[in-house]
């Protein structure tokens, strides 16, 4: 599909699209291309919520206007007009579209609910009676749920002594499904920006991306986070960074900036040019930023910085090999050491489908692996039994990893799926776990697919479809189904 300002084409179960121009034009040309896609984001995430929460979609949007909304129309103009574009073309409505973009704030800021209620005066009169019965409002631990695991490294500890990095996202599947985008943005002003993220997005929240300046980025969510000041969402904080941050200071004051501690998380950003990386572990009262030339640094959900850890962070399994901090901060440890001086994009493609348990000494698809697996996970060694269910639909969901020379030609390696390329059925899976069953209406299948090369492009590729034999139906098999190769003309 084309358009003026954009075009859009499938791959290998990623949607593609390169948008440009002003505000307007790049955000029209986004909701245009991915106007089913959005549209069915938004039917779900009002499920999804309803389901997890027991409100409907108006109390959120209630929510959102006053703690999202408001900030991004007053102090981001720009972005503000770009969501608000993306709305219009893809047939939605922008107060949905803005709370769908903070979809992974919106735990942080709900315990703080009281303290702002004052200002939502239709929140106040449609829900205030429920309140004192919403015990979850108040109390509810705070954050968004662990995800992600991380590597990024440089000098001695990679093949050329330059940059190389890897990530995976791993979330409830019927969030993460959506994570299937590629989105390429060459803005009217600031630097042109490649990221993963999900349809009507204007910030990865992956997070994994790079841009013309020669920045690589990503990070991994700090668990169990439950500090919150009312400011400015962190879905416009990076995309300033993305766009606009000419240094790796840049972005850690503009990270700091109006600060609200939604969605912290321990950011991993590498300067091509400079040849350094920098961990930012971003609390709220505390921030943490460290930086080497030579070294590495890797995200498993939990921060080093003790001050975080203890005093803005509950249960964060930071020593506990049981659970998924602590056993995925062990094994990425030992991967880097393993791999000192080798460190390659091959080498960060299996590292980031690992499946060697610590805890139980052994290859084992389960939630502890970098490439993780709840669904398959019976959770029976966990010392926190409830946080997630055995089997529950969640685990990683992709695969991302570049390279300085790679980022050099604004391109990078995916994977659809799961970093490993273990398949998910929706169909299989529900019969082995009936428990999940009311998810089955809303969840996707998501064969094994390849490694796929996405890059910057000025123009529509040439799509030809070729076709692969079709191995036996099995939910930890891989399926192949037919797969669209792109050339640049």
């Amino acid at each position: 599909m084309k358009l003026k300002h954009g075009f859009k084409y499938k791959k290998n179960g990623w949607n593609y699209i390169s948008i440009r121009g002003t505000p307007t034009e790049r955000g029209t040309a986004h909701g245009i291309l991915l106007r089913e896609e959005i549209q069915e984001c938004l039917k779900t995430m009002k499920w999804n919520i309803y389901d997890s929460h027991g409100l409907d979609v108006g109390f959120f949007k209630e929510f959102s206007n006053f703690i999202f909304k408001k900030p991004i129309e007053e102090h981001f103009p720009e972005f503000f007009e770009e969501l608000s574009s993306i709305a219009k073309g893809a047939k939605v409505d922008l107060d949905e579209l803005i709370l769908w973009n903070n979809i992974a704030s919106l735990d942080y800021a709900l315990p703080k609910l009281r303290l702002y209620l004052d200002h939502m005066p239709q929140l106040k009169e449609h829900y205030g009676h429920l309140l004192d019965i919403l015990p979850t409002i108040g109390l509810m631990e705070g954050g968004s749920k662990d995800k992600c695991s991380a590597f990024m490294a440089v000098g001695n500890y990679t093949h050329d002594g330059k940059i190389c990095c890897a990530h995976n996202s791993f979330d409830n599947f019927i969030d993460g499904q959506f994570f299937n985008t590629i989105i390429d943005i060459k803005p009217h002003k600031g630097h042109r920006i490649l990221y993963q993220g999900a349809p009507g997005y204007i910030s990865s929240q992956t997070d994994f991306f790079i841009n013309s300046k020669g920045f690589i980025g990503t990070e991994t969510t700090i668990g169990g986070f439950n500090n919150y000041a009312y400011k400015d969402p962190i879905i416009c904080r990076i995309r300033n960074c993305m766009q606009y941050a000419n240094s790796l200071d840049d972005y850690v004051e503009m990270l700091r900036k109006e600060n609200s501690g939604d969605y912290a998380n321990s950011w991993i950003i590498g300067d091509t040019t400079t040849n350094e990386i920098m961990r930012i572990e971003l609390g709220l009262e505390f921030v943490n930023v460290e930086r080497t030339k030579n070294g590495y640094f890797i995200g498993f959900n939990a921060p080093y910085d003790p001050r975080i850890r203890n005093l803005e962070c509950v249960n964060s399994g930071f020593d506990d090999i049981r659970r998924h901090q602590g056993s995925r901060k062990v094994r990425l440890e030992q991967l880097m050491e393993q791999h000192k001086g080798k460190l390659n994009i091959e080498l960060a493609k299996e590292i980031i489908a690992d499946h060697y348990d610590v805890y139980l000494n052994k290859t084992n698809l389960c939630s502890r692996t970098v490439c993780s697996h709840y669904e398959l996970d019976d959770r029976a060694f966990m010392s926190q039994p409830d946080r997630p269910l055995p089997y529950q639909p969640r685990g990683a969901v992709d695969g991302c990893v570049v390279d300085t020379d790679l980022c050099k030609k604004m391109s990078f390696y995916s994977r659809w799926g799961s970093s490993c390329g273990t398949a998910f059925n929706v169909k299989q899976f529900m019969k082995q776990n009936a428990q999940w069953k009311r998810y089955a209406p809303y969840l996707h299948d998501r064969p094994s697919q390849p490694w796929t090369c996405f890059k910057s492009l000025d123009k529509m590729p040439i799509l030809t479809v070729t076709k692969s034999t079709r191995p036996p139906k099995s939910s930890n098999k891989k399926t192949v189904k037919h797969v669209l190769s792109a050339k640049n003309k």
